[in-house]
């Protein structure tokens, strides 16, 4: 059996994301996934960050058979209801003037995929965030600071965005900038990828 480690594929172009895994401080390569994030007719905001992640990972590993590759989704669960990226500052306002003075749930999936071991995880990273009731002229210095335009619900956290919240509730600390590394690490070591020089099971 060959002791090279199989390469290491972010299957993202989110920089988020691709921030987040470089502190693992492992060699990776970036793929964009071509993945329809558009929602299937009744299906919860878990599921479709569960689904989504795992179609972006395979959509990558599908070129990169021998590689191990990680999807990630995220979407803000509002009641029930899936709120994506705004895409602009019309639609950013929106979601945060429906999201003031409300919990929301954003559930942030992450799968790890290898075709060649046939190896496949996928878990999800809920974050419960509780909005502070925000003013529009808050919403709107918040949105023309950051511009959060790529970010679902409109919320960066790790910027200015964490003035608009009122608590955080999570068990992964990096999920809701977009990628719940104590999750993806475990998946990395049961796919075989060694992140501190210690033998593998």
């Amino acid at each position: 059996m060959s002791s090279v480690a199989p390469a290491l594929i972010l299957g993202s172009t989110s920089r988020y994301r691709r921030e987040l895994l470089s502190r693992l401080r492992l060699p990776f390569t970036v793929a964009a996934p071509d993945v329809d994030e558009t929602p299937q007719v009744g299906e919860t905001p878990e599921a479709l960050a569960r689904r989504l992640a795992l179609a972006k990972a395979y959509a990558v590993a599908n070129q990169h058979p021998e590689a191990v590759v990680i999807g990630s989704d995220q979407v803000a669960d509002l009641q029930g209801e899936p709120l994506g990226k705004p895409g602009d500052h019309a639609r950013a306002v929106q979601q945060l003037q429906r999201m003031r003075g409300h919990t929301v749930v954003f559930q942030t999936a992450v799968a790890v995929v290898c075709l060649a071991s046939r190896f496949e995880q996928v878990d999800l990273a809920p974050v419960r965030v509780r909005f502070r009731d925000l003013s529009d002229a808050e919403i709107d210095a918040y949105l023309r600071a950051e511009e959060p335009y790529d970010c679902a619900g409109s919320a960066k956290s790790e910027g200015l965005g964490i003035a608009l919240l009122e608590t955080i509730d999570n068990d992964d600390p990096t999920a809701l900038i977009g990628l719940p590394l104590i999750r993806t690490c475990r998946m990395l070591r049961a796919a075989g990828i060694d992140l501190l020089g210690s033998p593998q099971p």
